[in-house]
């Protein structure tokens, strides 16, 4: 059985990794994997990433992230991922990692991801070069994910993002910022790995609920901090295609 732990959105601030630090440790003992859905820091500053390597780093169980819109926001993502990396946190931007646990092979493969809107209501494109630029950031990130998912050979495949692949982890957020939380190209991402996708986890939506499924009938669970409503939340991975993700905690 493998167990997977997730949360995104913690918006860390600094000062705060000694008091957070506890509240994770149990992660290793519950989980084979701990997996962070972006908006580790609060405004991306680096006294912020500092207290993000006081709660994660050296914890005993490998730890994955992406990179959220927040630590973007002072332009240190870049140094950011140095420092997480260093204290043993990978960190995935069009990429993937393959780790074994419980005797099975997991691949997880991510990227931030971007805006853009969903099927039939989406971005295009098309018009000012502000326009175009919005719209082919969005499927340029989408298709290095794409890319990633499609270079995993393993027996249980994540997708892991910070912008949501689909609306339907979106109910609860006002209609209007739909477009700002995610696109179906990181759907048509997931959707387009040869072998079926196990799970896709990602944050960003505060308001929004836990599950959703892509087009291609992947599950999807939103992890924003707000959303689970406990530290971090547990999911047991099926051993076949057929069976469900299952919610431990």
């Amino acid at each position: 059985m493998v167990v997977v732990a997730a949360v995104g959105d913690l918006h860390i601030r600094a000062g705060t990794g000694p008091r957070l630090r506890p509240v994770f440790e149990g992660a290793a003992a519950a989980a084979d994997v701990l997996l962070l859905a972006g908006d580790l820091t609060n405004d991306g500053e680096i006294t912020q990433a500092d207290a993000v390597c006081e709660v994660f780093g050296g914890l005993d169980l490998p730890i994955v992230a992406v990179l959220g819109n927040h630590d973007y926001d002072a332009g240190e993502q870049g140094r950011i991922t140095g420092m997480l990396t260093d204290v043993g946190i990978t960190v995935l931007e069009g990429s993937a990692v393959t780790i074994r646990a419980s005797g099975t092979t997991i691949g997880i493969a991510g990227a931030k991801g971007f805006a853009g809107g969903f099927a039939g209501r989406s971005a295009e494109i098309f018009g000012e070069d502000e326009m175009k630029a919005f719209a082919r950031h969005g499927q340029q990130t989408a298709r290095t994910l794409a890319q990633a998912v499609n270079s995993l050979d393993t027996e249980l495949t994540i997708a892991l993002t910070h912008y949501a692949p689909v609306p339907g982890t979106l109910a609860g957020e006002p209609l209007e910022l739909f477009p700002f939380l995610g696109s179906h190209h990181l759907a048509a991402a997931i959707d387009s790995s040869t072998s079926r996708v196990t799970l896709a986890v990602h944050g960003h939506a505060h308001y929004g609920c836990e599950l959703g499924t892509t087009p291609g009938g992947t599950p999807v669970r939103n992890v924003a901090r707000p959303v689970i409503s406990v530290p971090y939340a547990l999911y047991r991975l099926p051993a076949d295609s057929g069976a469900d993700v299952v919610r431990l905690g």
